[in-house]
């Protein structure tokens, strides 16, 4: 069921991957990672939580602890938390941007959390190369750094990041 607000298109779970979404996620790659289609779609079929905007103009996915998932990312947060939900990837295109559209799909993952008995949102925000507009979004969610990491052989340092709920 796709949820609305006055100020927000209608959000809609998100139950495959489509091309247009997979260009919007690679668009990104330098925040994200590139994929292909398939891994695309494994990781919306795998997720804990998976919205997009009706409009395709953003969408995010989430796992929980259980996921059989290797992202080193994910494997931090596994290694220190014995239950949180890890969002993955959070992703709004470019001229939809500031509009709302990001805080109302976690808004949605904060509501879908807390039904499931989850207290911990946590993700990572790449610090080297710098990724300002997500740590000021991040930031003004609530969301508190609580460990740093080099990955992928030292090419990018992230930040990892906490929120209570």
């Amino acid at each position: 069921m796709a949820t609305t607000s006055p100020a927000n298109p209608a959000i809609r779970p998100l139950r495959a991957a489509t091309m247009p979404l997979l260009a919007l996620n690679n668009a990104h790659a330098t925040e994200l990672s590139p994929l292909a289609l398939a891994d695309f779609d494994r990781l919306i079929q795998t997720s804990f939580f998976a919205a997009a905007l009706e409009d395709g103009a953003a969408f995010l996915i989430a796992f929980d602890q259980t996921a059989a998932y290797d992202s080193p990312n994910f494997l931090w947060f596994r290694e220190r938390y014995d239950r949180f939900v890890y969002v993955d990837r959070v992703v709004t295109s470019l001229l939809a941007r500031g509009k709302g559209h990001a805080k109302a799909l976690y808004a949605n993952l904060f509501e879908r959390a807390k039904r499931d008995g989850h207290s911990r949102i946590v993700c990572e925000v790449n610090l080297i190369p710098p990724n300002p507009a997500s740590d000021a979004f991040h930031a003004a969610l609530g969301f508190a750094e609580v460990g740093r990491a080099p990955i992928h052989d030292g090419t990018k340092t992230v930040r990892y990041l906490l929120r209570s709920i």
